[in-house]
């Protein structure tokens, strides 16, 4: 049997490099074939659901349906406009994708409002032991899996133009603190709007004036982003950064 069919092999600790490889190689494969190279990432809880869905089990936490299907309903309507002004674009500006984790909650949401404006999208889906499943509205042939949290986050950053943040668990913070982290230090050297979005969440949840006080990070950090309740204000500030940096640029870069 040839090494690269043996399945015994390739599931093994020896080959995890060829598997982390793949992992870079074969979305990087997909992606070429659809033309894409720009994406608007939207991050949030997979435990935001549809206000269809909403039921009483999802206000343990002290949420309101009505904030629930809020975040939801915001979180479509930014991705359905921001695509179909993407797709409005004149013939030689570049094109934004939306692109989430695939999964349901806000990631859901997002792809859903891309797809009722007739985008492609993106889903960069996580194999996990429960609430990861990649949702219905995502282009069938831009729907991946990753084993390698490092992997998928790797294509977060490096094709992405700009970055929403929702409402989220350990998982939005790990991915907004990283992506502020490599914003910071310069790491990524691409202009990146980032929104943050329902900004009693986001200041109940990170105190950054406290941040700042102790010295930990400079006032001017608090530039890296905006905070914001409006779609309204988030897609301005958004395509403003998009229309002046994003068709200019070629190439992501990190």
């Amino acid at each position: 049997m040839k090494a690269y069919k043996n399945p015994r092999f390739l599931d093994s600790a020896d080959a995890r490099l060829l598997r982390i490889v793949s992992e870079f190689i074969e979305p990087q494969s997909r992606f070429a074939d659809h033309d894409i190279e720009d994406t608007i990432v939207f991050m949030g809880s997979a435990r935001t659901a549809a206000p269809e869905h909403v039921s009483q089990k999802q206000t343990a936490s002290g949420d309101s349906p009505t904030t629930l299907a809020d975040a939801y309903q915001a979180c479509r309507e930014l991705a359905r406009r921001l695509t179909e002004w993407s797709k409005n674009l004149p013939e030689d500006h570049r094109r934004f994708v939306v692109c989430s984790g695939g999964g349901p909650g806000i990631m859901e949401a997002a792809n859903r409002g891309a797809s009722e404006a007739g985008g492609i999208n993106v889903g960069l889906g996580i194999s996990l032991p429960h609430e990861q499943a990649n949702n219905d509205y995502i282009t069938r042939e831009l729907s991946l899996e990753f084993h390698y949290f490092f992997m998928r986050k790797f294509w977060f950053a490096y094709m992405a133009k700009a970055v929403v943040f929702f409402p989220g668990g350990f998982g939005t913070l790990d991915e907004l603190f990283e992506i502020l982290t490599l914003l910071q230090t310069g790491k990524i050297r691409k202009h990146l709007p980032i929104v943050l979005f329902d900004r009693s969440f986001w200041e109940s949840t990170i105190n950054f004036q406290t941040l700042i006080n102790r010295g930990t990070i400079s006032e001017d950090d608090l530039d890296l982003f905006l905070l914001t309740d409006s779609v309204d204000e988030a897609f301005t500030h958004l395509t403003d950064a998009l229309a002046r940096y994003g068709v200019s640029e070629h190439g992501a870069t990190l």
